[in-house]
């Protein structure tokens, strides 16, 4: 279904997908605050995209067809699929510029221009673009504002927020994150992680290119982040807008199966993207280790450099010496020079990749990953011998015992080269 919004002639300038189900009365507000646009501000279209709704979400959007440029699609209900419904919502929109609002996310007055606005220059470069989130007040589960419902109930957004906008509990929760590099997201070694969809744009073609949100993700949680890295990989930089701000309106979750259903998710991640931070994202968040991957990625990075020319060589060729005929053994920090007598086909693990593809180079039929070693795709017991080099040591005080168990896991018989615990 589209119909017109005479406020806003013309192509739409940006496109803003709600996915919802079953939320009417949220959606309702959320629609009612995107109709409250400034009029000078850019032409823009609302895609709502229905995850198989039971209640009167269909009857609250034909409600806005006289003050919203509206398009609807409706998914049969299989169960959470949102990521589905998000990409149909994409395919449906008409503007170069994509914003993903959650239903209940009640906007300001000038969020449809801020998003535009982040967005300028990008447009049409040929190149990749900007991915943009948007500050959203009152996001915080965990430590939720009093009295934020009954403030909405009686105030607009824009009233709301300068009040409580020095509100600690009110501001966004990533807020800590965001000051830290003076919202500058650019210092950051992993933005993605910051890229929720509650409040996030981008250029259509950067959406396009990227292959949208991977719909194999069937509950909540991690769609958003797993998306955040592939777009990350494409070349598009991240940045925070104060401007483009919205508020969360509290409703109930069960913030307990939230986090159940996350860590799950985080397993997908890591099962389609092997690479060190995405096994770091898992290792950390799948277990509730309270550790910011933001300063893990950084510890690895340092020790990258000083094991840089780490020469594990010795090792390897003592382990090599101990393998029986025919067997199979794998290097968990093989390093970027191998000795002569490592295999042909002897798998190769490390986490730094270019001594990885230098190793590779020296051994092309030899099996490579890119890894740390926290947890690899190998089946348990795929190798008769597992050595575990020295050039791990550096990450041995938080995740020794997470890289023996590994080891242990995939290999027969396992030689450690990390001091002892």
């Amino acid at each position: 279904m589209t119909t017109p919004r005479s406020a806003t002639p013309g192509c739409p300038e940006v496109s803003v997908v709600v996915p919802t189900y079953n939320r009417a009365a949220l959606l309702h507000r959320t629609l009612a605050a995107l109709a409250a646009q400034r009029p000078a501000g850019p032409a823009f279209e609302v895609v709502v995209s229905d995850d198989g709704s039971a209640d009167d979400t269909r009857a609250v959007v034909d409600a806005f067809a006289d003050r919203l440029a509206l398009r609807y699609h409706f998914q049969p209900d299989e169960g959470f699929r949102v990521a589905e419904a998000r990409n149909a919502g994409a395919r449906l929109a008409s503007a170069p510029v994509l914003v993903f609002l959650d239903t209940g996310v009640l906007v300001g007055p000038d969020f449809v221009a801020a998003h535009r606005a982040a967005h300028q220059g990008t447009l049409g470069t040929g190149g990749p673009g900007r991915a943009v989130i948007g500050y959203t007040y009152g996001y915080n589960p965990y430590d939720p504002c009093p009295g934020l419902a009954e403030l909405l109930a009686e105030l607009p957004p824009a009233e709301v927020v300068a009040r409580l906008a020095d509100t600690r509990s009110f501001q966004d929760m990533r807020h800590p994150e965001f000051a830290a590099v003076d919202f500058d997201l650019s210092r950051l070694v992993a933005p993605w992680m910051l890229s929720w969809t509650v409040n996030l744009s981008v250029r259509a073609e950067d959406f396009r290119a990227v292959g949208g949100f991977d719909e194999g993700f069937r509950s909540w949680g991690v769609e958003d982040l797993e998306f955040g890295y592939r777009t990350a990989g494409h070349g598009v930089a991240f940045a925070v807008s104060r401007d483009a701000w919205a508020i969360e309106t509290p409703h109930d979750r069960d913030t307990e199966a939230n986090l159940a259903s996350s860590r799950r998710n985080a397993r997908r991640f890591l099962d389609k993207h092997g690479e060190p931070p995405v096994e770091l994202y898992w290792a950390i968040y799948s277990r509730g280790i309270l550790v910011p991957l933001e300063q893990e990625l950084r510890t690895l990075s340092d020790w990258a450099k000083q094991a840089r020319d780490l020469d594990v060589r010795a090792e390897l060729a003592a382990a090599v010496a101990e393998l029986p005929a025919g067997g199979r053994i794998a290097a968990i920090g093989c390093g970027g020079a191998l000795p002569p007598s490592w295999p042909a086909t002897g798998t190769l693990v490390d986490f730094d990749e270019e001594l990885l593809r230098q190793a590779a180079a020296d051994r092309p039929a030899a099996p490579a990953r890119l890894a740390i070693g926290l947890r690899t795709p190998y089946d348990d017991a795929s190798f008769d011998l597992v050595v575990v080099s020295s050039r791990l040591t550096g990450l041995h005080d938080r995740w020794g015992d997470d890289l023996r168990a590994e080891a242990h896991r995939i290999g027969r018989d396992v030689r450690v080269h990390l001091p002892a615990q």
